[in-house]
């Protein structure tokens, strides 16, 4: 008897998650920039590239892709640095002890 985790049904809705939150990124800053007037790349972009970039890894892991596990990979790396400068460079609302 199969477990839930290894049916194909889950890995599809999983995947085709991945490519919505994915998608989603595009979209949202599609709006930021409407709402803006220019060009603006959100913060929001970067969090939707990491969970849909997660999920489409996790995904790729079970079709076992090399070249979609590089891929997922290496971006999910690079979302993750660009979080890690956005969040470096914001002040702290930190009081004095």
């Amino acid at each position: 008897m199969s477990t839930w985790v290894d049916s194909i049904s889950f890995w599809l809705v999983l995947g085709f998650a991945g490519q919505a939150m994915f998608s989603m990124r595009f979209l949202w800053q599609w709006m930021a920039s409407e709402r803006a007037r220019r060009s603006i790349v959100p913060v929001a972009f970067w969090y939707f590239s990491i969970a849909g970039g997660a999920l489409l890894f996790a995904y790729a892991l079970w079709r076992e892709d090399p070249v979609f596990i590089v891929g997922q990979g290496a971006g999910l790396a690079i979302y993750a640095r660009n979080l890690f400068f956005i969040h470096r460079e914001r002040p702290q609302d930190r009081s004095p002890a």
